[in-house]
């Protein structure tokens, strides 16, 4: 009878002890499986969240859940290096700057690999200029959450060539030209090395990064949803963020207007372009444009498209956007 009631105590001891080991191990696992999400996600902060709480978990592997958060460390450490400036920690990957009294924010894009090009969900439309699909692996850059607006190009430049007036509509009637002495000054003002974006980064951007859904527009499938064109624009320029943003929160990469990109344009350089970090060409006569714009078709504003024209030329649909690197 004693060894029964002894054995049945152990058994039962045993199944305590197993239960409570398979909490902490439940307890680290779901903490590291939503602080990889995170991290996935580019919620670098939120993921360290995650990691702290599983390092603590009892049965877990501390060891583990620590290297997490010292990668987490290094790219909260990047991106404040990246925008010279202390990030807020519920959003490390925006910076507001600030220019003679304007405000404008830079959203941070992590590299990848992306297929550029006439991919499938770009349909019939795609144009010559848009194949072959070739490969691109670009590294970590930022580019501007919407258009230059007019009010930031008054603050840098004390004038206004739009011709829709209106200090939270696009800055337009702008040459690629234009665009280079701004950013001459912009850098002047702020310390910083502001550009233009490259096709290929205009476009990992558009298709929204590594956390792209493979639309056809910036932001969606349902054109009306994202962008200003020609059949809703009511033949004019909007305000920026109007519609609604991307999968990296980038607005109005899909209309309102064309967005000039720092390459020469080559209508055949997708046959010759370097996988990573491609520049364009060398040399040429003509540069290119994104993205669509008030006044043009769906197939104009599709991700894809190219548009090519002289650097000195201006219109009321041309605008653009910044890059920076680090």
């Amino acid at each position: 009878m004693k060894k029964k009631h002894t054995l049945t105590l152990i058994l039962l001891c045993t199944a305590l002890t197993l239960s409570a080991q398979s909490n902490y191990s439940l307890c680290y696992t779901n903490n590291m499986s939503k602080g990889n999400t995170a991290f996935s996600q580019g919620k670098y902060s939120e993921a360290r969240t995650y990691y702290t709480n599983a390092k603590q978990c009892e049965g877990g592997n501390p060891s583990a859940a620590q290297q997490k958060i010292n990668a987490c460390d290094t790219k909260i450490k990047a991106l404040r290096e990246l925008f010279g400036a202390k990030q807020k920690a519920e959003d490390p990957n925006k910076q507001e700057f600030e220019v003679n009294g304007v405000k404008f924010k830079m959203i941070y894009v992590e590299g990848g690999t992306f297929q550029m090009g006439a991919t499938p969900e770009q349909d019939s439309y795609a144009h010559v200029d848009e194949k072959p699909v070739h490969s691109v692996t670009l590294s970590d850059f930022c580019i501007g959450e919407t258009e230059v607006t007019q009010a930031l190009w008054k603050a840098v430049m004390g004038n206004n060539p739009s011709y829709f007036k209106g200090d939270n509509l696009p800055v337009e009637n702008v040459s690629w030209n234009d665009c280079q002495e701004f950013i001459r000054k912009l850098n002047q003002l702020t310390g910083k090395t502001f550009r233009l974006p490259t096709e290929a980064e205009w476009e990992y951007a558009a298709r929204g990064g590594n956390k792209s859904r493979g639309y056809k527009y910036a932001g969606g499938n349902s054109i009306d949803n994202v962008a200003w064109y020609d059949d809703n624009s009511g033949n004019s320029t909007h305000p920026v963020k109007g519609k609604r943003a991307n999968e990296l929160g980038l607005y109005d990469m899909s209309g309102n207007v064309w967005e000039w990109c720092q390459d020469w344009y080559l209508k055949e350089y997708y046959s010759v372009s370097p996988s990573k970090n491609p520049q364009g060409p060398a040399s040429g006569s003509i540069r290119v444009l994104r993205g669509g714009s008030w006044r043009y078709f769906t197939w104009d504003c599709r991700v894809s498209d190219r548009d090519p024209n002289g650097p000195d030329y201006r219109h009321n649909y041309y605008g653009f956007r910044l890059a920076l690197v680090p």
